[in-house]
Protein backbone atom coordinates (compact mmCIF):
# COMPACT_ATOMS: atom_id res chain seq x y z
CA UNK A 1 0.00 0.00 0.00
CA UNK A 2 1.10 3.37 -0.56
CA UNK A 3 -0.07 6.81 -0.44
CA UNK A 4 0.27 7.86 -4.18
CA UNK A 5 -2.32 8.81 -6.71
CA UNK A 6 -4.32 6.49 -7.52
CA UNK A 7 -3.64 4.66 -10.94
CA UNK A 8 -6.23 4.48 -13.77
CA UNK A 9 -5.27 0.64 -14.44
CA UNK A 10 -6.05 0.56 -10.57
CA UNK A 11 -9.31 2.10 -10.73
CA UNK A 12 -9.97 0.10 -13.95
CA UNK A 13 -9.53 -3.22 -11.55
CA UNK A 14 -11.50 -2.26 -8.63
CA UNK A 15 -14.64 -1.09 -10.97
CA UNK A 16 -14.31 -4.03 -13.41
CA UNK A 17 -17.88 -6.16 -13.38
CA UNK A 18 -19.90 -2.73 -11.70
CA UNK A 19 -22.44 -0.05 -13.40
CA UNK A 20 -20.63 2.67 -11.60
CA UNK A 21 -17.94 4.04 -13.88
CA UNK A 22 -15.31 6.64 -13.50
CA UNK A 23 -17.35 9.35 -15.54
CA UNK A 24 -20.43 8.38 -13.30
CA UNK A 25 -18.56 9.37 -10.27
CA UNK A 26 -17.31 12.18 -11.55
CA UNK A 27 -20.38 13.70 -12.28
CA UNK A 28 -21.56 12.63 -9.62
CA UNK A 29 -19.31 14.46 -7.21
CA UNK A 30 -20.11 17.43 -9.27
CA UNK A 31 -23.23 17.42 -8.59
CA UNK A 32 -22.53 16.69 -5.07
CA UNK A 33 -20.78 20.35 -4.92
CA UNK A 34 -23.69 21.60 -6.38
CA UNK A 35 -26.47 20.44 -3.85
CA UNK A 36 -24.17 21.30 -1.00
CA UNK A 37 -23.62 24.66 -2.00
CA UNK A 38 -26.45 26.10 -3.56
CA UNK A 39 -27.60 27.13 -6.72
CA UNK A 40 -24.53 28.72 -7.61
CA UNK A 41 -22.78 28.09 -10.77
CA UNK A 42 -19.62 30.35 -10.01
CA UNK A 43 -18.75 27.44 -7.53
CA UNK A 44 -19.01 24.17 -9.50
CA UNK A 45 -17.30 26.02 -12.03
CA UNK A 46 -14.18 27.00 -9.55
CA UNK A 47 -13.77 23.65 -7.99
CA UNK A 48 -14.42 21.52 -10.57
CA UNK A 49 -13.14 22.99 -13.59
CA UNK A 50 -16.20 23.65 -15.54
CA UNK A 51 -16.99 25.52 -17.78
CA UNK A 52 -20.39 28.35 -17.34
CA UNK A 53 -22.92 26.42 -19.19
CA UNK A 54 -21.93 22.95 -17.79
CA UNK A 55 -21.78 24.49 -14.30
CA UNK A 56 -25.56 25.66 -14.90
CA UNK A 57 -27.10 23.01 -16.44
CA UNK A 58 -25.55 21.10 -12.73
CA UNK A 59 -27.48 24.02 -11.03
CA UNK A 60 -30.08 23.27 -13.34
CA UNK A 61 -30.46 19.30 -12.47
CA UNK A 62 -29.69 20.03 -8.72
CA UNK A 63 -32.73 22.40 -8.86
CA UNK A 64 -35.13 20.05 -10.45
CA UNK A 65 -33.62 16.91 -7.57
CA UNK A 66 -34.02 19.25 -4.50
CA UNK A 67 -37.73 19.57 -6.27
CA UNK A 68 -38.65 16.29 -7.35
CA UNK A 69 -42.15 15.30 -8.17
CA UNK A 70 -43.40 15.01 -4.22
CA UNK A 71 -42.55 18.07 -3.92
CA UNK A 72 -43.85 19.25 -6.89
CA UNK A 73 -47.14 17.71 -6.42
CA UNK A 74 -47.49 18.30 -2.53
CA UNK A 75 -46.95 21.82 -3.90
CA UNK A 76 -49.72 22.01 -6.63
CA UNK A 77 -52.71 20.06 -3.77
CA UNK A 78 -51.69 21.70 -0.88
CA UNK A 79 -51.31 18.46 0.51
CA UNK A 80 -48.62 17.37 3.35
CA UNK A 81 -47.50 14.02 4.53
CA UNK A 82 -49.50 11.26 3.34
CA UNK A 83 -52.38 13.48 1.69
CA UNK A 84 -53.05 15.29 4.30
CA UNK A 85 -54.23 19.02 3.96
CA UNK A 86 -51.70 21.47 4.95
CA UNK A 87 -53.58 23.53 7.92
Amino acid sequence: MEAGPVGKVWVSRAFRGLTATLERLRMDRQLDQVLARGPDPLHPANVCGLDDKTAIRYVTAAQQLLEGPSEQHASRVGAGPKGQNRS
